[in-house]
């Protein structure tokens, strides 16, 4: 068997081993005549799987180690008889903890307290969505939830007009993108809605990029009165607006995944279903491969205040405001050196730094504190 794989998926080596030979490749400028000797294809988000890239090619199999399946054409791949297989759920506590992190920056920002009554909205309770729902409530936030698909089928969610999600101090956008059906996603937040939005609410999208008309937010962005915006997609990547990313409190290269466990869990899910698909039982798990963290325990002094605890705790393992420093600064660069935007953004994230999740971080903490309470609804391990 010939797989060839995106060359940002991790430790595929390993979970692929005695399959065939692995071809690694650019997922971004993958073309036709690569796959013309391939049986299998593993990508992430940034490749378009569709007719013009498989017709004709012997390709019988397609993995996206991915939680969003919209770069695949999946109606295509069953009329040919193509399998396919993505990995859903694979960085959900990765998302999350990127929008904690977000969170409680704005909350010391603003100089709140804590997550205790704050409103937070959040567009779409998919796998991502769902947990963060679980997360914020466990921290004492007050949730409404858009979902109208689940909403429908009687998920027993805290669900909300959009107008009233969109009314919170917190709105954070976690759809698939979609153009077509009852509840299309594509610039879902366009410029009268972005309009609803005031000085006190900060707005997080890191699911979709076009979920959000970008030239509408620059244009409110640009105006009074305007809210707070952290941006982790962007419509048009690699090549974002810069002149919104100027505008953006928070701007990062579409990371909130990118926890190491997040990207090897997708890696084990594929893998698994194409060991599946050829008869095998996948041999390895990602907690066998995964390396010891940096930072494997904490421990506070006891008068720390809770939310002060969970706030630098959130930060040792991850701090956005790293990524968004690094953007800005390639962005910068490859202005001053004449190179492609789009360069520098997929170098970002072609080069991204190790990151662990809090389930990799144990926490000395009183059983039963307050706390320990909040640290636990955060993620991380107590000891």
């Amino acid at each position: 068997m010939h797989i060839v794989a995106d060359e940002n998926i991790p430790l595929l080596g390993a979970f692929v081993e005695g399959l065939g030979t692995v071809e690694r490749a650019n997922g971004r400028r993958l073309t036709r005549s690569q796959l013309m000797n391939a049986d299998a294809l593993l990508v992430r988000s940034v490749t378009s799987v569709n007719e013009s890239l498989l017709a004709g090619t012997p390709v019988r199999f397609v993995g996206t180690a991915t939680i969003g399946t919209d770069h695949v054409d999946i109606p295509w791949l069953e009329r040919q008889g193509i399998a396919f297989a993505s990995a859903p759920g694979c960085n959900a506590s990765s998302v999350v903890q990127y929008v904690l992190g977000v969170i409680s920056l704005y909350l010391r920002r603003c100089q709140r307290e804590g997550f205790e009554g704050l409103t937070v909205g959040v567009v779409g309770a998919g796998n991502v969505g769902g947990a963060l729902v679980g997360r914020l409530q466990a921290l004492g936030a007050r949730v409404r939830v858009s979902d109208p698909p689940r909403q429908s089928a009687g998920a027993g969610l805290p669900f909300a007009s959009l107008e009233q999600v969109l009314a919170c101090d917190v709105v954070s956008l976690h759809t698939p993108l979609t153009t077509t059906g009852e509840c299309p996603t594509h610039h879902l937040l366009n410029s009268d809605r972005l309009a609803s939005l005031g000085p006190n609410q900060l707005l997080i999208n890191s699911g979709r990029g076009a979920v959000i008309d970008n030239r509408a937010l620059l244009a409110r962005l640009g105006g009074t009165q305007s809210p707070t915006v952290a941006l982790d997609v962007w419509e048009h990547e690699p090549e974002p607006l810069t002149e919104l990313l100027d505008h953006c409190w928070l701007a990062t290269p579409h990371i909130a995944g990118y926890s190491l466990e997040g990207k090897c869990r997708g890696t084990e899910m594929v893998a698994r279903a194409l060991h599946l698909w050829l008869g095998r039982q996948l041999p390895l798990t990602t907690e066998e491969l995964l390396p010891e963290p940096p930072v494997t325990a904490m421990a506070f002094a006891p008068d720390i205040e809770p939310v002060e605890a969970v706030h630098r705790a959130l930060m040792a393992c991850y701090d956005p405001r790293d990524d968004d420093a690094r953007l800005r600064r390639a962005v910068d660069q490859a202005s001053a050196g004449g190179l492609a935007l789009g360069q520098a953004f997929d170098g970002l994230r072609r080069n991204y730094p190790v990151r662990r999740e809090p389930g990799s971080l144990k926490i000395q903490s009183t059983p039963g504190s307050d706390g320990g309470r909040l640290l636990a609804a955060a993620g991380f391990q107590i000891s």
